[in-house]
């Protein structure tokens, strides 16, 4: 756990240094090209793919001894198409009497009438461990955590439908660090996970995607601190910080829109080999995405323009560091810890690229910065936990814990006076004057 939360603060401060020279490279080597950053940083996912020379269980994917591997611990079910065991129920004789005799010593005669049913191809590995001792699992250990896993055919073509959104929801990170300062992009970019809860309610993958109060309010508190924020980014002289506000919303609603549909693609995270997918994702979008140079340049968007020796270094490190290893590193952090601390570490970008700027570019930000920032920070705690637990929703059980005592509270209070006539009905006044004279007497 040590060893995860170190490797998340890590994978914090080489984000934020990411982004910092990116900027530093968009404004001060004024080599504003985008989308050449993007492609490039992007691209070099494909080093992933390295994978398949260095990680045999990648290797045995392609060579099929995996498959047989596969076969013979499923020695008693079949391997439907895409390679998942279909485990099969025992054959088993179904009592249907078919004859009924009239006389004194009755027989019942059954009908030879066989049944097979057959498990979907989702349990079929627990259909089998089922029938396993434990001595024998652990001897299949390594191998177990193989099965159900996607194969590389699968994972290609989920890159490959993946590689545009991906693609465009980073160049709109990138356009937003052209024109505003680090810390209003890390943001207004921190507010997909709010887009994440709108999108899953409208499009769920599971009964958990519901919409709930307690979504409704961090929402509504991103929002507000959104509004607060991008008022602040309208101080810039050369009006670009609305701009860039809007690149980073544009970016982050992109990037939630690819979290809810591969969430809709594959409904279990351990199913995926992420660094396999981030790795094809670079091969398409090395192969695919190229064309872009040309249209943009000939549109007068970004001309197409090699960068200097330097700048070459810097965008090569940036992409290396920044991109490839901060993401090795951000999932084995998680690993070591849990998806949930891995997100919450994500928040923490938001406090260091405040103070990156403050100490490195000597930005100065206006109280509305600051009144919006404290809201949407809240809100990201606020959406992760909520994400975490799916099903919990304390606004409503609050709402529902204030309306019973205020309930409670209006029937006490309607019962007490009847409490009372009832008292002085029963207890006659003479009886009372009559009792304090025997007890002065």
């Amino acid at each position: 756990m040590a060893l995860g939360v170190v490797i998340l603060l890590l994978v914090d401060i080489i984000w934020v240094a990411s982004s910092e020279l990116t900027s530093y490279i968009f404004k001060r080597q004024e080599y504003n090209k985008p989308f050449f950053s993007t492609f490039t940083k992007t691209s070099m996912f494909v080093l992933y793919l390295l994978g398949f020379l260095l990680w045999r269980p990648w290797r045995q994917q392609c060579t099929g001894s995996l498959q047989g591997r596969h076969a013979a611990f499923f020695a008693d079910a079949e391997v439907n198409s895409i390679g998942h065991a279909v485990t099969h129920l025992p054959l088993y004789p179904l009592s249907f009497p078919s004859n009924l005799s009239a006389s004194k010593k009755q027989r019942v005669r059954f009908s030879n009438i066989m049944e097979v049913r057959q498990l979907p191809s989702t349990q079929a590995l627990e259909a089998k461990l089922s029938r396993m001792s434990y001595p024998a699992a652990k001897d299949h250990e390594s191998m177990l955590r193989t099965v159900g896993k996607l194969t590389v055919t699968d994972v290609a073509k989920i890159s490959f439908f993946f590689c545009f959104v991906w693609f465009l929801a980073n160049l709109s990170y990138q356009e937003a660090l052209s024109d505003t300062q680090v810390a209003i992009v890390n943001i207004l970019s921190s507010t997909s996970g709010l887009f994440t809860l709108i999108l899953a309610a409208i499009f769920p993958s599971n009964s958990s995607d519901r919409f709930t109060l307690s979504k409704l309010l961090a929402v509504a508190l991103s929002m507000g601190g959104v509004v607060l924020v991008s008022f602040s980014s309208m101080d810039s002289p050369d009006g670009k910080g609305t701009i860039g506000s809007l690149w980073s919303l544009a970016g982050a609603a992109l990037y939630a829109v690819y979290i809810v549909m591969i969430k809709r693609k594959v409904d279990r995270e351990d199913k995926l080999d992420i660094p396999m997918f981030f790795g094809f994702v670079g091969l398409f979008n090395l192969l695919l995405l190229w064309p872009g140079f040309l249209v943009l340049h000939y549109t007068g968007f970004e001309a197409f323009e090699l960068p200097s020796k330097l700048v070459w270094i810097y965008i090569l490190i940036n992409g290396l560091i920044g991109t490839v290893l901060s993401e090795f590193l951000w999932l084995w952090g998680c690993f070591l810890t849990s998806s949930l601390i891995g997100t919450l570490a994500l928040s923490l970008t938001i406090p260091l690229s405040i103070i990156a700027d403050i100490c490195m570019q000597k930005v100065r930000f206006s109280w509305l910065f600051f009144a919006g920032a404290v809201p949407v920070f809240l809100s990201f705690f606020i959406a992760t936990l909520l994400c975490h637990y799916n099903n919990w929703d304390p606004v409503m059980v609050a709402l529902r814990r204030v309306f019973a005592f205020i309930c409670r509270s209006k029937h006490r209070i309607q019962r007490l006076p009847e409490d009372c006539e009832q008292c002085e009905s029963l207890i006659p006044l003479h009886t009372v004057s009559h009792d304090n004279e025997s007890f002065c007497s």
